[in-house]
């Protein structure tokens, strides 16, 4: 079975990247050790690689990088969350997945380099089949199966093909599609903010800021030592437009601190003078 291979330089990346073969499917993994959705990662790479049986040459090669160890990796590919996985042939970008959702990462992952040899054993949820039939009283009933791979099977039709009847029970309450839109992006940024001890909202990455304001408060939080993650708030709009009201305040950089949102500039600024020791809590610990 094939595996996930660590990488931790540049050097290692670059090398092993130039010994792949351009037919080769490489899904790039970048995650950070502090946030507890990369291990949710992690564990779905490694179970979605041991369904690929190896080959030479390859076909399919998984790596794993520290986004904030290797900076200058993680910029060239606009990595602006973890955890966040590339996939990428011959040199070129075929698709992005940020976050930690397995059946995204999977289809991702199947899209690009087929189906595994063996994906309705591993630890992956299977994907659910479904069959209508009729009961005694002639009424519409359907019943769900799982079948390796996702592959049809006992007369039954992919999920996908499935379109409820006049007479079927309602599975969920009637919402439109803003609403849904709205709640799904709450979720988001409530998952977003606490990413990180102390997350970052900002314009640019901490190595090339786009705004002199979040210049100062990279600044800032280096200066006082301070571990944070962060997100490039001019990389994905629904965030940026997002956030504003879901932490009320209309301009960027935001700081949140245990999930808490401390403010922008002037308000960090404020609590430091206030108190020196305002990060004391999240000072990354010396080597």
């Amino acid at each position: 079975m094939s595996t996930v291979q660590e990488i931790t330089s540049e050097d290692a990346f670059n090398t092993r990247i130039s010994s792949l073969p351009p037919t080769t499917t490489i899904m790039i993994s970048f995650h950070t050790p502090w946030a507890a959705p990369c291990a949710q990662m992690s564990l779905i790479l490694k179970t979605l690689a041991s369904s690929y049986p190896p080959q030479s040459p390859p076909t399919i090669s998984f790596l794993s990088l520290d986004a904030e160890a290797l900076p200058e990796i993680s910029e060239s590919y606009d990595v602006t969350a973890v955890p966040f996985l590339v996939i990428q042939r011959d040199g070129k970008v075929l698709e992005k997945v940020s976050g930690s959702d397995a059946a995204k990462v999977r289809a991702a992952v199947e899209r690009h380099a087929g189906k595994g040899g063996n994906t309705g054993k591993v630890g992956l949820p299977p994907a659910l089949e479904v069959t209508r039939r009729e009961d005694a009283d002639g009424n519409a009933e359907q019943t769900t199966s799982a079948e390796p791979n996702g592959e049809e099977g006992g007369g039954g039709v992919g999920l996908s093909k499935y379109a409820p009847g006049p007479n079927d029970p309602k599975t969920a309450p009637e919402m439109s599609s803003t609403e849904g839109q709205k709640e799904e992006l709450e979720t988001r940024l409530k998952e977003l903010v606490k990413a990180a001890p102390v997350m970052l909202f900002m314009k640019g990455t901490p190595s090339a800021p786009q705004c002199g304001f979040s210049r100062t408060i990279v600044g800032m939080l280096r200066e006082q030592g301070v571990r944070y993650g962060f997100f490039n708030i001019l990389a994905d709009e629904e965030v940026r437009s997002g956030m504003k009201t879901f932490s009320d305040w209309p301009t960027f950089p935001q700081l949140y601190a245990g999930g808490e949102f401390v403010g922008g500039l002037d308000i960090v600024k404020e609590e430091l003078e206030n108190n020196p020791d305002f990060f004391a809590d999240y000072v990354a610990a010396p080597k």
